[in-house]
């Protein structure tokens, strides 16, 4: 059986880290397909991963395993997992990682707690290749969700924080900057008006070289959320902007 692993980490390239943990899942199943989302989440940073998650998920078949690996407890009493939901299956760490695209899917996931289909010899500061990456690999082979242990409640970790709807005006606030400066927000995409960001008013526009040169506009990003962006220019180092600023969003009125 082929299968597909989709894999997300904050290793890095540098020290093979990736390199291993694809060993792994080739030595189980020969024939999977194993596809990169990313390796360069921030590191530590469990939003970051979960966002990234969120942003590409849907674009993979279902059935796919996606090992997801941002884990700054490794080693520690939180809890390696699988977790089912809408057709795709997620493996990794239990710390909020899966919080944002459980959230996305609107399914009563099921989560098994990893007990079983792991390496013999587990180095409790890397369970990326010791536990992550050989459960993934039997899952890609077609074992059953259930059979790698217990069956537990999955409660969500993560601190995010919804944008506050006042009416005709959504508050939310910057919670990320992408490779280009661009600042996303927690305010989902929808059609607005006009935005405001430290006091001035901004226009949204539909693509990026469609705002003024110079002059921050939003748009509805790749994520899915609304993001402020400087064209053809980094946002975040022309202004010096920190996450967690503040933006309001106008809903066009029908």
């Amino acid at each position: 059986m082929k299968g597909l692993v989709a894999v997300l980490t904050d290793f890095g390239l540098k020290d093979g880290f990736v390199g291993a943990m694809k060993g792994v899942i080739l030595s189980i199943n020969p024939e999977v397909q194993i596809v990169d989302i990313s390796h360069e989440v921030e590191p530590f940073n469990i939003l970051h991963g979960a966002l990234l998650l969120k942003a590409h998920f849907s674009y993979f078949p279902k059935g796919t395993v996606f090992l997801c690996v941002v884990d700054p407890g490794v080693g520690s009493e939180r809890l390696p997992i699988v977790v089912t939901a809408g057709g795709y299956t997620f493996v990794g760490p239990y710390n909020g990682l899966f919080d944002l695209v459980l959230r996305d899917i609107k399914e009563v996931p099921k989560a098994y707690e990893i007990e079983k289909f792991t390496l013999p010899r587990i180095n409790e500061t890397f369970h990326g290749r010791d536990v992550f990456a050989p459960v993934a690999g039997w899952l890609s082979k077609g074992i059953n969700p259930q059979d790698v242990g217990r069956r537990i409640d999955y409660k969500f970790k993560l601190l995010w924080e919804e944008p506050e709807d006042r009416g005709d005006i959504v508050v939310g606030k910057i919670v990320y900057f992408d490779q280009f400066g661009n600042g996303i927000t927690n305010i989902p995409c929808k059609r607005y008006e006009e935005g405001y960001f430290r006091g001035e008013k901004l226009r949204v526009v539909s693509y990026f070289l469609e705002a003024e040169r110079n002059k921050p506009a939003f748009v509805c990003g790749s994520f899915g959320l609304m993001e402020i962006f400087l064209p053809v220019d980094n946002f975040r180092e022309r202004f010096n902007v920190k996450i967690g600023e503040k933006v309001d969003l106008k809903k066009i009125q029908l």
